[in-house]
């Protein structure tokens, strides 16, 4: 998981969503993830059809992403990482080209270099963009937001572990309409 912490500036990575048929079951889930499994309680949101509803629309985005400081060193993180990392190749590309004694490659090198460390870095900077934009958690948001507008209620967990992750998982399966994680 050390590769984890090089891309990603937020403590909670994954996110689980239990969806809800009314306030009273909602409600005794989140009790059970709070007292039974020991979640803190900023690891634990309870969301209701009054958000869903609400015109702001970053509402419910901060209700389900409420590590926004994390998200912004997510997305510095991803991109130095990545563009690092694509920038290495691309030279290791040049450099494996070079030994093989590559004419084109011989004769400009210099140019050579900068054109392949430079695709290079530019690829591995639209991973670390891809990587930022969270798309699997955008998922989640969408389906609780579609829930919450029909009148569901939803229970959002944040675990920061991988551990906490399937106990969240156990504990709202059985009891909830439907659970949507992200990755």
């Amino acid at each position: 998981m050390q590769w984890q912490k090089a891309l990603f500036g937020e403590r909670s990575l994954t996110k689980v969503a239990g969806l809800f048929v009314d306030r009273a079951s909602a409600e005794t889930a989140a009790s059970q993830l709070l007292d039974g499994a020991g979640f803190a309680p900023a690891q634990v949101r309870l969301l209701g059809p009054e958000v869903g509803n609400l015109q702001d629309r970053d509402l419910l985005a901060r209700q389900v992403e409420p590590e926004q400081g994390g998200i912004w060193r997510t997305i510095l993180r991803a991109h130095l990482t990545m563009g690092l990392l694509g920038l290495v190749a691309g030279t290791l590309l040049f450099a494996g080209w070079w030994l093989s004694g590559d004419a084109a490659i011989r004769t400009t090198p210099g140019m050579a270099w900068v054109s392949m460390a430079g695709f290079g870095a530019t690829f591995g900077l639209l991973l670390g963009g891809l990587l930022a934009m969270r798309p699997d958690h955008g998922r989640v948001i969408s389906r609780v937001r579609r829930a919450l507008r029909l009148g569901r209620w939803a229970v959002v967990v944040h675990p920061v572990s991988a551990e906490q992750t399937q106990l969240a998982l156990t504990r709202l399966r059985p009891i909830s309409l439907r659970v949507v994680r992200s990755f």
